[in-house]
């Protein structure tokens, strides 16, 4: 293949990128990332003999046709994304104008080019969320519910990948994931800040509704699940990809504590932020049935693994601890 992998300096972009070329030695793949806040060019710096690296962002459609047609790209990958919930409560327009828009103006450049597949990686956040006391789990034909502008901008992206599918032919396919976890994740998201704030004894802050759940995914069992779709899915089909296993922002943050040996006086408590969703649980029977994909990865193996990668990686994650563009409670 010959793959234009779009957001692949951010963590799960740049991950699918090494283990992608890891798997596929004899591929080409271009990295395609407009380094924001959250894209940090260093996470691609030993990939730099085995990828092509273009800075571009999709919403500009001449640049991004003009790499797809002179790489002769037959594959988009498409994560580009802004992904930060807060941030979005602060500045709802430049979610919209990415996730919508953006993907919305790469998807006329696969169409224009016509490419063999572009496929979309979404998330389970555009179902909506679930009650904490419910056994219920989101398939692929439940109803779009977001219930934040970062949810809402997901689900527009979506809903135009498929449209592009139904009136033009286009072949795509759709990957809804829940919450990823493991190396290279900007330290706003809620593991990454809770370690290393935990490595360096800060607080680490907790929502007032500390029992919401999530259901965690390691980025590696992700990617092998990208992989599967992308050489045997049904074009036009939509695939959840979830590990089954949830947890609590309390249950995270004793277990980082315990892992990193610090006092659980660390833990503090914030206002919850506008929109904060209670429980996402997927259900990826499809992708286990028809693609046998299985994850690899037990959480609680998967998490200590994180950790020592965060411990051992100072010089990556330092650097980017002021970076952030946005203070939890900060729309208060």
């Amino acid at each position: 293949m010959r793959l234009l992998v779009t957001g692949a300096a951010g963590f799960i972009g740049s991950n699918f990128a090494r283990f992608w070329l890891d798997d596929h030695p004899g591929d080409h793949v271009v990295a395609y990332d407009l380094l924001t806040y959250a894209g940090n060019r260093a996470t691609l710096a030993d990939l730099d003999d085995r990828l092509v690296f273009v800075q571009g962002d999709i919403a500009d459609g001449d640049l991004a046709e003009r790499v797809v047609r002179d790489e002769e790209i037959d594959t988009i990958v498409n994560f580009a994304a802004e992904s930060h919930n807060s941030l979005a409560v602060i500045d709802p327009a430049r979610f919209f104008r990415t996730n919508v828009l953006g993907t919305q103006t790469l998807l006329d450049v696969a169409r224009a080019v016509g490419v063999a597949r572009f496929h979309h990686v979404s998330t389970c956040e555009v179902y909506g969320d679930l009650p904490l006391d419910s056994d219920d789990a989101f398939t692929e034909d439940h109803p779009y519910r977001p219930r934040t502008p970062y949810n809402a901008s997901k689900a527009g992206a979506d809903h135009a990948v498929r449209a592009y599918h139904e009136t033009y032919g286009l072949p795509v396919t759709i990957t809804n994931c829940s919450n990823n976890y493991g190396p290279f994740q900007f330290p706003e998201k809620v593991i990454p800040l809770f370690v290393t704030n935990a490595l360096d004894d800060k607080p680490l802050p907790l929502y007032e509704a500390t029992q919401n759940k999530r259901e965690w995914l390691h980025v590696d069992d992700h990617c092998r699940a990208i992989e599967l779709v992308l050489e045997n899915g049904r074009i036009g089909e939509t695939y959840n990809v979830g590990s089954g296993r949830e947890a609590s922002i309390e249950e995270l943050a004793d277990r980082i504590l315990e892992l990193t040996g610090k006092p659980s006086d660390l833990r503090t408590i914030v206002p919850d932020r506008p929109g904060h969703d209670r429980r996402y649980l997927l259900d990826s029977t499809r992708l286990r049935r028809e693609l046998g994909w299985e994850p690899r990865w037990e959480f609680e193996e998967g998490l200590a693994d994180t950790v020592r990668w965060y411990a051992a990686h100072r010089e990556w994650w330092e650097p980017l601890k002021q970076r952030a563009p946005v203070e939890e409670t900060a729309w208060r």
